[in-house]
């Protein structure tokens, strides 16, 4: 089951897993702004999500990452991240990295596709990368499993594990 929280977005509101959960599911990524295999897929990312909140699935984006060490990722340039992007979903700073050991996230992007009640369903990639760029041959892994989980309440057997940069512990 997907692990309640409470963090702030970009947009300074305190927002919690019930604020942001989808009819048909809930999309959650740990992300960061400076790790080059997000930044080689975000337009990816942003354009799924538009894609999945068309069939009830809402997404948010979480960055745990020590800032002390990686300024690039402190909350004012998770800010200016989301908007240079476009993104349609939240950006929630997870200050304490509490969330991110609570979901187990080992690196950014890391994605967790949950079904309407919140039951793990997909934790793969978004799709294959090739030299830190995307190989662009139909749908996403992750428009592919999240279409399914909100048809059939279940994901795909097959899931192949998210590739990317190590969530930078404090």
């Amino acid at each position: 089951k997907a692990i309640p929280f409470e963090l702030k977005s970009t947009d300074n509101k305190i927002l919690s897993l019930n604020d942001i959960k989808g009819e048909n599911g809930t999309l959650i990524m740990f992300i960061c702004n400076h790790c080059p295999y997000v930044k080689a897929v975000i337009k990816d990312i942003v354009k799924d999500c538009i894609e999945m909140e068309k069939i009830g699935i809402n997404s948010l984006a979480i960055c745990s990452n020590d800032v002390k060490n990686y300024p690039e990722d402190s909350f004012e340039k998770m800010a200016n991240f989301s908007k240079e992007n476009n993104f349609n979903f939240p950006y929630l700073h997870d200050e304490t990295q509490e969330i991110a050991k609570k979901y187990g996230a080992v690196c950014t992007p890391d994605f967790f596709g949950y079904n309407s009640n919140l039951e793990l369903q997909y934790r793969g990639r978004i799709r294959e990368l090739k030299d830190l760029k995307p190989i662009r041959s139909g749908e996403s892994d992750l428009l592919v499993a999240m279409k399914k989980v909100a048809e059939t309440g279940k994901g795909p057997e097959a899931q192949i594990p998210s590739m990317g940069c190590n969530i930078k512990w404090i």
